[in-house]
């Protein structure tokens, strides 16, 4: 019960981070949601083999997350949250690909390791730069602002509802949970045979609930349309914010950072 209690609390911590005041917040949304959208087509353009060029790309999400006052430690834990399913996707590459890489002293690394990690850190860098995004912006002006960019109404809609329904799941799900425990008479449960009727019945609470709150969406005059406190629009410092990201972005796709750096080190010292 608690468990489900704090994962409600922990996915609005995301829109309640939204509501501050900052350089970041303060921007148009759709600006923020064009520099992400360039900066994970950045990253997902690499080869499968490319691992320390992805390196330099961090400087996106660190600089978004410090200027955007956001807990980095929050933003950690859900960045690891995802880690364990990239993994997935990639723990047979080192099993099919064992063409010899580079060879560190007697260690031999493949290329379906290099293949492994590569997917790992492209992960975190999307899904990291997604929560900043939504931590930075909040999850209904990222819809309006993919609206406004040319989305389809229908599918920013149903985006958006699907994101709310997620609270309504969770809700009635810890009030099921809360229920379960009180009829369990201090047990762990009531063993694996309740919990199918368990999903029943919370699915059907949920349906009628989203139905509830449709009805009174409706009764307020709702039209198929959200609207925000904030209105905010496309300027200069969009525009130039939009355009210095992208241009850094081009620049360590075309050059390797990381390779780069090391020149410049070694050279140093040297």
């Amino acid at each position: 019960m608690r468990s489900i209690d704090g994962a409600v609390l922990d996915l609005k911590r995301l829109d309640l981070l939204a509501t501050a005041d900052s350089v970041i917040h303060r921007l148009d949304a759709r600006a923020k949601v064009l520099t992400t959208l360039v900066f994970i087509v950045t990253v997902v353009s690499f080869n499968r083999y490319e691992f320390t060029a992805l390196f330099p790309f961090f400087i996106y999400p660190v600089v978004t997350a410090s200027l955007g006052n956001l807990p980095g430690g929050y933003i950690v834990r859900k960045i690891i949250m995802v880690i364990p399913f990239a993994f997935v996707v990639g723990m047979l590459n080192p099993i099919f690909d064992r063409e010899l890489f580079v060879r560190i002293g007697p260690l031999a690394i493949t290329g379906g390791w290099i293949s492994c990690a590569s997917i790992i850190l492209r992960t975190v860098l999307t899904v990291g730069a997604a929560f900043i995004l939504v931590g930075v912006t909040g999850f209904l002006s990222v819809c309006q602002a993919l609206e406004r960019l040319g989305t389809p109404r229908t599918f920013t809609v149903q985006l958006l509802f699907l994101y709310r329904y997620i609270f309504v799941l969770t809700e009635e799900g810890a009030r099921a949970s809360r229920a379960r425990e009180l009829r369990s008479c201090g047990r762990k449960g009531l063993g694996l045979a309740s919990f199918g009727p368990l999903i029943g019945h919370l699915l059907i609470r949920t349906w009628l609930r989203a139905e509830r709150i449709h009805m009174a969406m409706l009764a307020r005059g709702f039209t198929g349309e959200f609207h925000s406190r904030q209105v905010s629009g496309f300027g200069w410092r969009e525009l130039f914010y939009v355009a210095g990201w992208s241009a850094v972005f081009v620049v360590l796709r075309m050059e390797n950072g990381a390779q780069w750096l090391g020149r410049l080190v070694t050279g140093g010292l040297s």
